[in-house]
């Protein structure tokens, strides 16, 4: 039976200071490396075969955190831009108080957090969705379908994805789903690919 492993890249510089990050290569914060540490701690037990990330330093120190952590170093890993945060366009490096003053905290939600709706210059979460769920059935399904463990570390928006393709969770639903740094994300499957439990670690 094999097992899935979400992870959303520890608290970087960007969260720590509420700016809007996407595709800005930000690195972690000290708090951000002492998440990764923690989510390794949670997931020792579970040998995996492979592992996926963003081309994001953010995620990609992550990734290497967690596996020094479970001495699994040696795995292979495979980056790629299909699961970079998605971008905010002229939003990124913002602070996201102050564009709220601007524009409205109403309107800067339903940037953040709707579907279909773009922000400025940007990407909207269903662009997101459109690349990650097609590198996620193309690249990643195969290997869990042979039985392999999989960890993916990528990003609040990438990962929504995700979540939405892979609990059926829909368009409106998906508002209301945030996902927090570090925590690791567990879907036990069977041979089918179907749930048989998730659960935060």
């Amino acid at each position: 039976m094999p097992i899935l492993i979400l992870v959303r890249h520890g608290q970087s510089i960007y969260n720590l200071e509420n700016r809007f990050t996407g595709g800005r290569d930000i690195l972690l914060t000290e708090l951000g490396q002492q998440e990764a540490r923690q989510a390794g701690v949670k997931l020792k037990g579970i040998k995996f075969d492979i592992a996926y990330t963003s081309v994001l330093k953010r995620a990609m120190d992550t990734l290497t955190i967690i596996l020094d952590e479970l001495h699994q170093k040696e795995i292979p890993i495979v980056s790629n831009a299909a699961l970079n945060e998605r971008g905010y366009g002229s939003l990124e490096g913002l602070d996201k108080a102050q564009t709220a003053e601007k524009y409205g905290v109403a309107q800067v939600e339903i940037w953040r957090r709707s579907y279909d709706i773009l922000p400025p210059n940007g990407e909207s979460l269903e662009g997101t969705y459109k690349r990650v769920v097609p590198f996620y059935k193309a690249e990643v399904e195969p290997k869990l379908k042979s039985g392999e463990n999989v960890l993916i570390v990528a990003h609040g928006n990438s990962l929504r994805s995700l979540m939405m393709y892979l609990e059926s969770i829909g368009h409106r639903e998906i508002v209301n789903v945030n996902i927090l740094t570090g925590i690791p994300r567990r879907y036990d499957l069977d041979d089918n690919l179907k749930i048989i439990d998730v659960k935060y670690l």
